[in-house]
C-alpha cells in the first residue's frame, strides 16, 4: 500500500511540476536549443551592457537638448508586424547613431526605433497608439505609442520628451515617468541583463531532467 501511494505521488507530482512550471521549463528548453542551459552566455551579457551604455549616452544627450525620441526594445514577443512599418537599418547600436536618427527634421526622426537582437532593426516605425483614459492629457503621441506597444507585447520602450526632456519607460502596460539617470539605468539592467533569472531557470530544468531520467530508469 505504501509503495502504491508513493508511486501515485511520484507520478502525479511529476505532471503537476510540468503544469505549474511550464513557462520556466519552456524558456529553459529554448536556452537548451541555443546551447546555454548550464552555462550563461557571457557574450550576450556583454552585448546587452554595451547596448545600455549606448542608450544611456543617447538619452543623456537628447534629454538635455529636449530632442524627442521613441526607442522600443524587443524581448520575448516578436515585433515583426511593427518592424515591417519602418525603414530597415540592421545597424550596430551606438549613441551617435541613435542621436542622429532623432535629430529634428531629418528623414528618420518621426516614428520609433526598434531594437532587435542587439541591433537597430528599423527606424521610423509605427507603433499602436493606446486609447487608455489613464494616460495624462499632457503626454503626446510618443507616450501613447509607448503605452500602446506595452499593452500588446512585453517590449521595453524608452521615450524622451521634446517638451520637457523627461525620460519615460513603459513595460507591461506600466508608464514610468520622469526617471532619473540612476532610475532608468537600474531598470534597464534589471530588464535586459537576466543572469539570476537564467540561473533559476537552469536549476529548474536540471531538476526536471533529473526527474525524467529517474522515471526513465524505473
Amino acid at each position: 500500500m505504501v509503495s502504491w501511494v508513493t508511486d501515485q505521488i511520484i507520478n502525479w507530482g511529476f505532471i503537476a511540476i510540468i503544469i505549474i512550471f511550464q513557462p520556466e521549463i519552456r524558456r529553459g528548453l529554448e536556452h537548451l536549443g541555443r546551447g546555454s542551459v548550464f552555462f550563461h552566455n557571457r557574450k550576450q551579457n556583454e552585448n546587452e551592457r554595451n547596448m545600455i551604455k549606448a542608450l544611456d549616452s543617447a538619452i543623456q544627450y537628447m534629454s538635455k537638448r529636449r530632442i524627442g525620441a521613441l526607442i522600443t526594445i524587443q524581448k520575448n514577443t516578436g515585433l515583426e508586424d511593427y518592424v515591417e512599418t519602418g525603414i530597415r537599418l540592421d545597424a550596430d547600436i551606438t549613441g551617435a547613431l541613435l542621436i542622429n536618427i532623432f535629430i529634428p527634421n531629418t528623414p528618420l526622426h518621426d516614428g520609433a526605433v526598434i531594437i532587435k537582437e542587439n541591433k537597430i532593426a528599423v527606424a521610423a516605425a509605427y507603433l499602436p497608439l493606446s486609447e487608455s483614459n489613464l494616460i495624462p492629457k499632457a503626454l503626446g503621441t510618443r507616450h501613447r505609442a509607448a503605452v500602446g506597444i506595452s499593452e500588446v507585447t512585453d517590449a521595453l520602450t524608452i521615450v524622451v520628451s521634446e517638451e520637457t526632456g523627461g525620460v519615460t519607460i513603459t513595460k507591461n502596460n506600466e508608464l514610468l515617468r520622469d526617471l532619473t539617470r540612476d532610475d532608468y539605468l537600474k531598470l534597464l539592467n534589471k530588464e535586459l541583463i537576466v543572469e539570476e533569472k537564467d540561473k533559476k531557470e537552469n536549476k529548474l530544468l536540471s531538476t526536471f531532467v533529473s526527474i525524467f531520467e529517474g522515471r526513465k530508469k524505473k
